[in-house]
């Protein structure tokens, strides 16, 4: 079996449902959804680069379908050493989500075994998600049977959030706490931090404490001598 952690650690706080800014994406979030939500809905398969917000949709359909009483499950296969031991070892789940897919192509026995998991939850009734960087037929994925079941899912293309929509989340976020951000602290962000979108709210999260601390509003400044000191990664 896949030792189940605490719920608070399962599903972080962010990944969730109302915290994922879909943009070109809210087709995808909304079968995503209604995966999460409504037995017997087709399952679904997300691809799309680092960034794009697969894992947060996987952990946040889990987070909902758990709130709302079904077993769930989320396989992170890139932070799993065995895959077939994984997969081989997963209980009964009325949701079981599996990230990072592509890690196991070309394992033909981790394969097998999610050719079989595919089926097994398919006869109990249940649902899966899967999220990838790749569609199915681009995966490297050997057997012929699994890549038929994968590429019958519903399949959406996640497209990440452009630098212009990323800065407009920021603003709403900041807005939100009473912070304003003004062009010269956004532009020295993009060009010396990270931009994707989760750690960039994770900062303004820890920003907003450290304003509030030092009472001092948030500028380059400010911002310079906060990730000196540590408070993030430049």
């Amino acid at each position: 079996m896949i030792p189940q952690l605490p719920l608070a650690l399962r599903w972080p706080r962010r990944q969730r449902f109302e915290h994922f800014h879909a943009g070109a994406n809210a087709a995808a979030l909304a079968a995503v959804r209604t995966l999460a939500e409504v037995p017997g809905a087709p399952w679904v398969y997300l691809h799309g680069t680092a960034g794009s917000g697969r894992s947060h949709l996987l952990l946040a359909a889990c987070q909902a379908a758990s709130a709302a009483g079904r077993r769930v499950q989320y396989l992170p296969l890139s932070a799993m050493h065995e895959h077939i031991g994984a997969l081989r070892g997963v209980g009964s789940s009325e949701l079981l989500a599996i990230d990072d897919l592509g890690v196991l192509a070309g394992e033909g026995a981790a394969e097998h075994a999610l050719f079989d998991l595919y089926n097994q939850v398919r006869a109990e009734g249940g649902a899966m998600l899967f999220a990838a960087e790749a569609p199915p037929a681009q995966l490297g994925i050997g057997l012929p049977d699994l890549r038929s079941r994968l590429g019958a899912c519903t399949q959406f293309a996640l497209k990440a959030l452009d630098d212009g929509e990323r800065r407009a989340v920021l603003r709403e976020q900041a807005a939100a706490r009473g912070i304003g951000l003004d062009e010269a602290v956004l532009d020295w962000l993009f060009s010396h931090y990270a931009r994707d979108l989760a750690a960039l709210l994770d900062l303004l999260d820890r920003l907003d404490q450290a304003s509030l601390a030092a009472k001092r509003r948030i500028t380059v400044p400010f911002l310079r001598e906060f990730l000196r000191e540590g408070g993030g990664q430049a």
